[in-house]
């Protein structure tokens, strides 16, 4: 845990780290335990699915908080207008994000009410710009607009769903 602010953007970094700190804390613990080879290895994978699924827990996390800023900044904006958009993530799995946002259509009425935006997602590679872009659905859940776009595997999310 005390390296997770080194490896902020490095996702294969961080899952790499995840599972050999869960390796040497399983071994640690069962060597403590057992001289069992049997028990020493069920605790050493029971130890290492449960770091990934912590870090996987974390990754989702961040996701739902970057997908939150989008909505909130969307659910101010008029049709067309562009709007921005950041997240300071308070785990530092991932860097912080910004961006910008535009709501493209209306869909509902005023007691079912959603929109379809499109938002960028900024960031610096090689200390150049990049900007990549993807579109989502937002609706609104009483005075908040939530994300509602179902989460396919795509190459921003990766396999979190």
């Amino acid at each position: 845990m005390l390296l997770l602010p080194t490896l902020a953007g490095c996702g294969s970094f961080l899952g790499v780290g995840t599972e050999a700190g869960a390796g040497i804390a399983g071994a640690g613990i069962a060597s403590a335990v057992t001289d069992n080879a049997t028990v020493a290895t069920g605790i050493g994978l029971g130890v290492s699915a449960g770091a990934r699924a912590g870090l996987q827990y974390l990754q989702r996390r961040v996701h739902r908080d970057a997908q939150n800023a989008v909505a909130e900044a969307a659910g101010a904006l008029r049709p067309g207008a562009v709007g921005h958009w950041s997240v300071t993530h308070s785990v530092p799995v991932e860097p912080d994000e910004r961006g910008q946002v535009v709501v493209t259509r209306e869909i509902g009425n005023a007691s079912f009410a959603c929109r379809e935006v499109v938002f960028s997602v900024d960031t610096a590679e090689d200390g150049a710009p990049r900007r990549a872009f993807y579109t989502a659905m937002i609706c609104r859940d009483g005075t908040r607009w939530r994300w509602a776009s179902a989460e396919p595997a795509t190459e921003r999310w990766g396999s979190l769903q």
